[in-house]
């Protein structure tokens, strides 16, 4: 890196000594020196007193006629000291102090006038952006964003006699972009040449970067930052070297009175004497915390960092690489997580302190800037900002390792904290899409669409999951069931009637179509969600998530965002979509997967993006009972192909990370195939991905809903932080529930062990994997009850949490030969204890769609009947007591399942 502008003579006589000297020839001094030593501007301001540190003239007026000075908004000693001092560092000619960062703007931006244009940055201070957008509003003048770190998408804006200003800021905030002040003011000046260029230099300051070396004409900093570093003021400064522009500003200034008080320039004046040394130890910190972020993972924006676009034009324009970075951590639930668990770094805005920072720019400093633009310019939402401070790396750094545990962004394994993947495993991430079915000519759907999905029970391997472990995971007979009416009068409906009863509906036409991107049958969704399109429906159509009932604001929103994204062409189908479940919601049994899955299957045939394979092809003539072709009943089983599988499966994956932002992909995907799987979260150094466990029999389980409420993050945070504090007794449970999976796995798929050997393996197995969850310190005494009934006698049975634990449900084994009325007598029993409890069988079919080809009347409901004059299931599905579903919908005719 080129040191030669650092230590460069900035113009300015080197100081004499107040001393005699050896006869020697003095070198310039460097800028540390530059910073620690104030002259005096001239003879004038000499302190008769010799003080050794300018003096705080505290008054607003000056006695006498024809002084220098005579009011102090027009003039004051402590801050002519201050803008001297300011100019010296910054090789200006001039320099001006006023209020704050943005009144330095402002007066800058008083040079225009109405009719001229001006070509900002994209990537911008929240601060910036929200007063150019008031000056392109209210000034009549024209603004123009573009990516200036591209310096030649800036020549099409460029426009003779109308560019009166170029604003740039490098390193950009948040996303510490780099643009190249050199190359862009020379293109500038060659074809507009009136045009000045003014650069915000409050993310380096004059100790790293001085713009007027390198073409610009205007250079202001938030002083407020590095300048004073210590966050105890508001000020900014504004240095030039072109007379002409410093007149227009100095009468600006004078003119509104935004001029930097006594008082404030003083302490502004002190902060500057240790800017270099205070910056050398924060860049030099702030190089580690990125290498730290860079080895877990993280993607990381640091000028520093070798793999930084724009390192290179960096280095030549600047003498460091600042201590302001960001990182994006892929899920803005689990940055606002990081954000809330430090304890060192405080929550706050603005950057430049000697005391460590960190903040999530889309909700504080940037949250001015419209969400559907923070999208188009590439903000992400989950960014997280640090701005490091003078405290000791070592501190630092262990108190952000701290919070990314808590968080369960990383975890320790083999003795090295390794980042906890937030995407989808590769065996999910890559299922094909089969070939579009759209036909030439989409016919307006008439009928009724019922689908089912189950729930899912995570059998053995729970927290362990996130630590390398494998995970065997089951479909449960208690489903979530959805039906599309059709309405035709352009509006869509969402009916969650288990939950409170929830009930809206949104005229077509008032959705934000302007924000969407739509996915084309057989195009595949991104592998993150649109951000564009979250923001518009989260503020534009849905109340705050506090004003609606609980659990209903995310449902809205993945039904809503699925809606829209499927949405093509000119079609946008109109009708209601009512959803139930047997599933109690929240408990853990996957009935936010089972409702993404049956949204995902309803609008996927309803936006034409699947359709169900038809009738087989006649071979003889159709009679009374005889459909003309062979039937073979499966009862429904396989009836759903391969490539409708997988389809619904990506898109109800979709729908799983509007509703939790960081899903593995394990729910939806049991949801949707049915049976057992394993699973094995990649990044632990050994074969990861889900494996269908074939051959998998049915158990009948019965699943106890505690009702206690869990917190997943604080569980699994909790383990996380057990294995740093304790990692021989985690490890040693680790392996034993990974020893607990494999042998589970291999009865499950073992087609010659008999059924009595099979039961007596799980329930050992059951009771044991509990065992070290509880020494994981993830139950509750309330599951802790429910186990002691159950192996109580006359009962004996096997009983273990599942999920997450601290609440939720427990998972007992029932055995085949078990007594009905053993097992009412329990029910009672859990039931008098105030538990909830369920049989069900366990490894069933998965997503289910009622046959669009039956037609025969079921009492006095059609099948799927035609919008027009036939009565349809909706109002019986709505008011249908929820014991009774099941059987009810059963027999509304033939169901396919995957």
């Amino acid at each position: 890196m080129s040191t030669s502008s650092k230590y460069a003579d900035h113009g300015l006589p080197t100081p004499e000594p107040e001393s005699p000297s050896l006869n020697r020839p003095r070198q310039p001094y460097r800028f540390s020196t530059l910073c620690a030593t104030v002259e005096t501007p001239d003879v004038d301001h000499k302190d008769q007193h010799g003080s050794s540190s300018v003096p705080i003239y505290q008054t607003a007026t000056f006695k006498g006629v024809g002084g220098q000075y005579d009011y102090s908004r027009s003039g004051n000693p402590t801050r002519t000291h201050l803008e001297h001092h300011i100019a010296k560092i910054s090789s200006a000619e001039h320099a001006f102090a006023v209020s704050s960062g943005m009144a330095a703007l402002d007066i800058i931006t008083r040079i225009l006038k109405p009719g001229c244009e001006v070509i900002a940055g994209d990537d911008l201070y929240g601060g910036t952006n929200r007063l150019l957008t008031y000056i392109r509003t209210n000034m009549g003048v024209t603004v123009h964003h573009v990516d200036t770190t591209d310096p030649p998408a800036v020549l099409p804006f460029l426009n003779p006699g109308k560019t009166a200003m170029v604003l740039l800021e490098t390193p950009t905030n948040p996303l510490l972009k780099v643009v190249d002040i050199a190359r862009i003011s020379a293109m500038v000046k060659e074809k507009c040449e009136d045009a000045v260029i003014v650069v915000d230099n409050t993310m380096m300051s004059p100790y790293l970067q001085r713009p007027l070396e390198h073409g610009a004409d205007i250079v202001y900093d938030s002083a407020t930052k590095y300048l004073s570093g210590h966050h105890d003021l508001m000020a900014g400064v504004i240095t030039c070297n072109r007379d002409d522009l410093a007149k227009q500003m100095a009468f600006t200034i004078n003119s509104v009175g935004n001029a930097l008080s006594p008082f404030d320039s003083f302490l502004l004046l002190r902060g500057t004497k240790t800017l270099a040394i205070r910056m050398d130890r924060q860049q030099s910190s702030a190089m580690l915390v990125a290498q730290f972020l860079v080895r877990l993972g993280f993607v990381t924006h640091y000028p520093g960092l070798p793999s930084h676009p724009g390192k290179e034009v960096h280095e030549r324009i600047a003498d460091g690489y600042g201590a302001v970075l960001s990182f994006e951590t892929g899920d803005k639930e689990l940055s606002e997580q990081i954000v809330g668990a430090t304890r060192l770094w405080g929550i706050s805005v603005s950057f430049g302190c000697v005391n460590s920072l960190i903040s999530m720019p889309c909700v504080m400093s940037h949250a001015s800037i419209d969400p559907a633009t923070r999208a188009a310019r590439g903000l992400p939402e989950d960014l997280i900002r640090l701005c490091v401070g003078i405290e000791d790396p070592a501190d630092l750094l262990d108190d952000l390792r701290h919070a990314l545990t808590s968080a369960g962004a990383i975890t320790l394994a083999a003795n090295n904290f390794i980042r906890i993947p937030n995407q989808v495993s590769k065996a999910v991430e890559k299922l094909t899409i089969g070939p579009s079915r759209r036909d030439p000519a989409r016919v307006q759907e008439n009928r009724e669409w019922f689908v089912s999905a189950p729930g899912k029970v995570i059998l053995f391997g729970e927290h362990a999951v996130v630590h390398g472990v494998t995970a065997i995971a089951a479909s449960i007979g208690l489903r979530c069931y959805g039906l599309t009416s059709p309405r035709h009068d352009n509006v869509v409906s969402l009916h969650l009637a288990d939950i409170g009863d929830y009930y809206s509906e949104w005229n077509l036409d008032d959705l934000p179509w302007d924000a969407v991107t739509p996915v084309f049958p057989g195009e595949k969704h991104e592998d993150t969600l649109d951000q564009k399109l979250m923001q518009a429906i989260a503020t534009r159509v849905l109340p705050p998530a506090d004003e609606m009932p609980p659990k209903t604001h995310g449902a809205a929103q993945a039904f809503l965002y699925l809606y829209m994204i499927l949405t093509h062409g000119d079609v946008r189908p109109s009708f209601n979509f009512v959803a139930r479940s047997t599933l109690p919601v929240g408990a853990g049994l996957g009935s936010s997967a089972a409702y993404s899955v049956c949204i995902a299957s309803a609008l996927l045939i309803l936006h034409d993006h699947i359709k169900i394979p038809p009738l087989p092809p006649r071979s003889r003539p159709a009679a009374p009972g005889d459909p003309g072709h062979i039937h073979i009943s499966h009862q429904g089983r396989r009836a759903i192909p391969p490539d409708i599988a997988e389809e619904v499966n990506r898109w109800a994956f979709v729908g799983e990370k509007v509703l939790h932002g960081n899903p593995s992909g394990v729910d939806n995907s049991i949801v949707v195939y049915g049976g057992a799987l394993a699973y094995t979260r990649p990044g632990f150094g050994k074969p990861s991905g889900m494996d269908q466990i074939h051959g998998f029999k049915s158990l009948r389980f019965l699943l106890t809903d505690s009702k206690v409420g869990r917190d997943t993050k604080r569980l699994v945070a909790g383990v996380a932080k057990k294995r740093m504090e304790e990692p021989d007794l985690v490890n040693h449970i680790l392996i034993a529930i990974q020893a607990i999976s494999d042998e589970a796995r291999r009865a499950l798929a073992d087609p010659e062990i008999s059924r009595e050997s099979l039961l007596s393996a799980l329930s050992a197995l059951i009771s044991e994997n509990h065992i070290h969850l509880v020494s994981l310190g993830v139950s509750h005494p309330t599951l802790e009850s429910i186990r002691a009934r159950t192996a109580a006698d006359p009962f004996k049975l096997s009983t273990k949490l599942t999920g997450a634990g601290g609440g939720g449900c427990a998972v007992t084994l029932v055995p085949d030969d078990f007594q009905d009325s053993a097992l009412e007598s329990l029910i009672a029993a859990l039931e008098a204890d105030k538990f909830q409890p369920y049989v069900t069988a366990v490894g069933g079919s998965g997503l289910g769609i009622l046959s669009p080809y039956n037609f025969e009347e079921s009492g006095d409901a059609l099948v799927n009947g035609d919008a027009a004059g036939q009565s349809t299931i909706r109002d019986q599905f709505e008011k249908m007591d929820v014991e009774q579903l099941p059987n009810w919908a059963e027999t509304r005719g033939r169901w396919g399942y995957v």
